[in-house]
């Protein structure tokens, strides 16, 4: 794989040369564009489309004067080759704008290299997932006052919390301010299924289905599931489908 051509987009001077540098510093990245605001980082990017030579990533500031972070991050979604997007800001509470557009991961400032490395580890490995196959989605979390992304990959389920959604992984859970109907919608793909008004369960991660006395439960690692008589049939089918297969394929 090729260095990755990124572009550096922040409105005060002295954090996009310490942006540029780290950046350049890293041997996974190729050349380094910069620009001071929104309208600019437009022009970089469609004169290096009409070049043959469109940017991978985008590492962005938030808040910055006339063209912000977020709405040039809509904007760039609607490319037919969207570049990823990695925020970089000295603000923590635009981490679900970060979520809803897909970013890769979301830094805040002061940089520490050890992060900007994760960030540009987690554009390679999409660059890749692109080749090989559909990416994981990436949802923001806090861990001790520092944002981090979980992969949906790693979630068993979710469990609805009110207006909040709890994760959870082998090695722990983490609360999200996501409604679980949204994420409902977004990981049906990745193959997730409602279960329950309150659960949302990833197939794959289930061991067990038990029926008794017209009362159903699934069963992930430790944790028993119940399963709401509306989706016992799809859920079971499903299942039944899912051994076939897998028999098949023996």
């Amino acid at each position: 794989m090729t260095g990755l051509r990124v572009l550096a987009v922040d409105d005060e001077q002295p954090a996009l040369e310490d942006l540029a540098y780290l950046l350049r510093a890293d041997p996974r990245i190729g050349d380094v564009l910069t620009a001071r605001d929104g309208a600019a980082a437009l022009k970089l990017l469609d004169r290096a489309m009409a070049d043959g030579r469109p940017v991978d990533a985008v590492f962005l500031d938030i808040r910055m004067r006339g063209l912000d972070g977020v709405v040039l991050g809509r904007l760039l979604t609607r490319f037919i080759r969207p570049p990823k997007i990695v925020f970089v800001t000295a603000y923590d509470d635009h981490a679900v704008d970060a979520f809803e557009l897909k970013a890769e991961d979301y830094l805040l400032k002061p940089v520490r290299p050890e992060r900007l490395a994760e960030a540009i580890r987690r554009v390679c490995g999409s660059r890749t997932d692109e080749v090989e196959g559909p990416q994981a989605d990436m949802i923001p979390v806090e861990l001790g006052g520092v944002t981090r992304f979980v992969a949906s990959t790693e979630v068993r389920y979710v469990e609805a919390q009110g207006d909040y959604a709890r994760l959870h992984t082998a090695t722990g859970s983490h609360l999200v301010r996501i409604p679980l109907a949204t994420l409902e919608e977004r990981w049906a793909s990745e193959g997730f299924l409602r279960v329950h008004r309150s659960h949302l369960v990833a197939v794959k991660h289930i061991d067990e289905l038990h029926i008794d006395s017209g009362k159903c439960v699934v069963r992930v690692g430790e944790t028993e599931i119940p399963v709401s008589r509306r989706h016992t049939r799809e859920l079971r089918d499903l299942l039944v489908r899912r051994a076939r297969r897998a028999k098949r394929d023996e």
